[in-house]
């Protein structure tokens, strides 16, 4: 997502006002002659290669993503997305497709690639196609398969995606699988209350978790020793610290809002939860303007105004953000636990522990990043059965090290590879405990959790906020009234 990381965990990356080139990964078909599993690639700029992962450069053209997901565009581009699909008669003769995001690092396709493709179907259920669906505009992509009805029989995705396509009646929902489940041990496998966070308002389990991640605390030990200061408790010795760090020429709220960079937003808000706070009611409506947020936001906006967040934080990408961890201008900060892959060997950037807020709170944003099963599937049976052998065979993406996010199984957590990264393990013992999604201070998410899952709205509430222009009221309330035009009842 974003780079590799974000994907992860994931995050809607979209400007109402960008060109196609900017919101569409038209995907290309590859055939790697090793295996007999189809691999579909998405073009992106710029070309290179990883690996077996071929990325191409794309084609411009204008549209807003508002008319992009219309009749006429999805019309416009079913031809290519079609060329992606097999036909066939039955289950066993047409394939099922599978995408997938770039969920790890570099190496997490290729794996991801070989255990779909080491895949054989029981007698009289479909075979697997793999594709790749980069994080790059990836909403887009989603929006006109389904609409032209070329979309996947299974996806991972953005961690908010199968709310926003159950409310359009387009998932298939995994009832009868997670039944299944319980008689495989896979149930019993699943950590506790991923689950429940993924069901809907009345009880159907819209999609199944992948991996867990969350924004979480970083900061450089050497850094800190060097400003002669502890890693922060709370808010009170945070503030200390990024006073001492300034003095040094560091920052102390490392994080970045620029163009396809997530991480701003998803910091304040969970700085906002931190303080019991959060973007959504119970009911699942956006309840932006409390008491607790402004608070939350006002402390934000007193670090930026004392010099302790970089200037150039509004305008920063991702690649950014790790050029200034990797510099040392960054000193404390948080960001996703793929931050040391981004930032590259020789950083010494550790996981803190979650600091507890003005008012006794712990907490912090999470992305239950999940796989959904699509109503426009060749056969369902096939789309579980697949499912269930992915699960029982996905270990090696954590324990060959590709994948920097938590593993939604028990068992994977317990391997001595899991266990041997510290930086995993706190985030597991310590964060793992008082993560909560995007929903919060509710508990469910719904069909309007989409609306702040990096959208436009969201990019431009965390712009203003590191931008140290605004009030805290002032900036909630932009967000609140911008996420009340696209509200869903």
């Amino acid at each position: 997502m974003r780079h590799v990381s974000q994907r992860h965990f994931h995050r809607i990356s979209f400007k109402q006002n960008r060109s196609l080139n900017n919101m569409l990964d038209l995907p290309t078909s590859i055939v790697h002659p090793e295996t007999s599993i189809e691999v579909h690639e998405t073009i992106s700029e710029p070309a290179y290669t990883q690996g077996d992962i071929v990325t191409l450069s794309s084609h411009k053209a204008g549209m807003t993503r508002r008319s992009f997901v219309g009749l006429a565009a999805a019309t416009s581009i079913s031809v290519l997305l079609s060329s992606c699909s097999t036909s066939g008669e039955g289950a066993s003769a047409q394939k099922i497709k599978f995408w997938d995001m770039p969920m790890g690092n570099e190496r997490f396709n290729a794996l991801d690639k070989q255990i779909v493709s080491e895949y054989k179907p029981a007698a009289g259920l479909a075979d697997v196609t793999y594709q790749v669906i980069q994080w790059n505009n990836f909403p887009a992509v989603f929006a006109s398969a389904v609409a032209s009805g070329t979309g996947p029989a299974v996806s991972s995705g953005g961690g908010t995606t199968v709310f926003e396509y159950v409310s359009k009646g387009k998932i298939a929902y995994a009832d009868h699988l997670i039944e299944s489940w319980k008689k495989n041990g896979i149930y019993d496998d699943i950590l506790p209350g991923l689950l429940d966070q993924l069901k809907t308002k009345d009880g159907h389990q819209a999609a199944v978790p992948q991996n867990l991640s969350a924004i979480v605390m970083y900061y450089s030990p050497s850094l800190l020793e060097k400003a002669n200061v502890a890693p922060p408790k709370d808010w009170q010795t945070y503030l200390e610290a990024a006073a001492a760090l300034k003095k040094i020429g560091v920052y102390g709220l490392g994080t970045g809002a620029g163009a396809g960079n997530f991480q701003g937003g998803q910091t304040i808000v969970s700085w906002m939860i931190m303080n019991g706070g959060g973007l959504f009611n119970e009911d699942q409506q956006p309840d932006c303007v409390t008491d607790r947020n402004i608070e939350a936001v006002d402390f934000l906006i007193e670090m930026v105004r004392k010099g302790y967040s970089d200037p150039g934080a509004p305008t920063y990408t991702t690649t950014n953000v790790s050029a200034q961890w990797k510099a040392q201008k960054f000193g404390l900060g948080f960001d996703v636990p793929t931050l040391p892959d981004n930032v590259g060997a020789g950083w010494d950037g550790v996981i803190g522990s979650p600091m507890v807020g003005p008012h006794g709170d712990k907490g912090t944003l999470c992305f239950i990043n999940n796989i959904m099963l699509w109503n426009d599937s060749p056969s369902q049976k096939s789309g579980e059965a697949f499912l269930t052998y992915y699960f029982q065979n996905m270990a090696p993406l954590w324990t060959k090290g590709t994948m920097t996010a938590l593993p939604p199984l028990k068992s994977i957590i317990n391997t001595k590879e899991f266990q041997a990264d510290k930086n995993l393990m706190a985030v597991v013992n310590e964060w793992q405990p008082v993560m909560k999604t995007w929903a919060a201070p509710g508990k469910a998410m719904g069909a309007n959790t989409p609306l702040v899952d990096g959208t436009s709205p969201m990019a431009d509430f965390a712009q203003n906020v590191l931008g140290g222009k605004v009030t805290a009221k002032e900036a909630l309330v932009t967000l609140q009234s911008a996420l009340m035009s696209s509200v869903k009842s």
